[in-house]
């Protein structure tokens, strides 16, 4: 399959962004990645996701595909031919759906980016409760998901490793502007050792933002944030 027959629109420092390239890149598919310019809207990603207007999209053969999992999902089912992403059993593939969906909905990653954004020192110590209650519990599914395994998925990058793995960038930029530490070897060591076998393997290394980079662009966030309307 051409190069241009896949194509993703994004932003590098996105999360959700990852997801598709990491799903790519674990069935070897090769694919254009369109860089999104931030606080702007390309013609070509209002086309294709006119009801959110969001990145990601994903385009294959000229149809586009949003939202991070169901594109992740999507890769999984149309490229079969790779390492599955999706369990095959039905209960382990309810399984893995509901925790990507804790993951990004119900609490964990919206508490995450909230210790990020400027507020009283009581609102930031709510939210870090929240995550530290949410990492205990994704250290219980860990066990539970892996069955003594590298990673969520078993032997293999699965569904809710590419979920969850995806913020760890965003995580570890946490940690250094607060100067806490969020993921904690007493506490949460499987989730530890999970998070350096992730971002060690080639297909998360070439797309996983470096540290300090997240942290100036959270800075630029910042300051805009601050800044009074004009």
């Amino acid at each position: 399959m051409a190069k241009t027959d896949v194509k993703v629109l994004g932003a590098w420092p996105s999360p959700f962004v990852m997801r598709p390239r990491i799903a790519l890149n674990l069935k070897s598919v090769e694919y254009e990645f369109l860089e999104e310019t931030f606080g702007s809207k390309s013609p070509l990603l209002l086309q294709s996701n006119p009801v959110y207007k969001k990145i990601p999209v994903l385009i294959h053969q000229d149809k586009p595909i949003c939202e991070s999992l169901i594109i992740v999902q999507y890769v999984d089912e149309v490229w079969a031919s790779g390492p599955s992403l999706l369990p095959s059993d039905p209960y382990d593939q309810a399984l893995a759906r509901f925790w990507a969906a804790y993951i990004d909905d119900k609490q964990w990653f919206p508490s995450v980016r909230g210790i990020a954004l400027p507020q009283g020192e009581e609102g930031k110590a709510e939210l870090m409760v929240q995550v530290f209650e949410g990492l205990a519990l994704l250290e219980d599914a860990f066990d539970k998901c892996s069955q003594g395994k590298a990673f969520f998925g078993g032997d293999k990058i699965g569904y809710v490793d590419i979920a969850l793995g995806s913020f760890l960038g965003w995580l570890k930029a946490t940690e250094k502007m607060n100067n806490v530490k969020l993921l904690d070897e007493t506490k949460n060591p499987n989730l530890v050792g999970w998070a350096e076998r992730f971002c060690s393997h080639d297909a998360v290394r070439e797309v996983m933002p470096e540290t300090d980079k997240l942290v100036e662009f959270a800075k630029m966030l910042r300051a805009r944030f601050k800044a009074p309307a004009s």
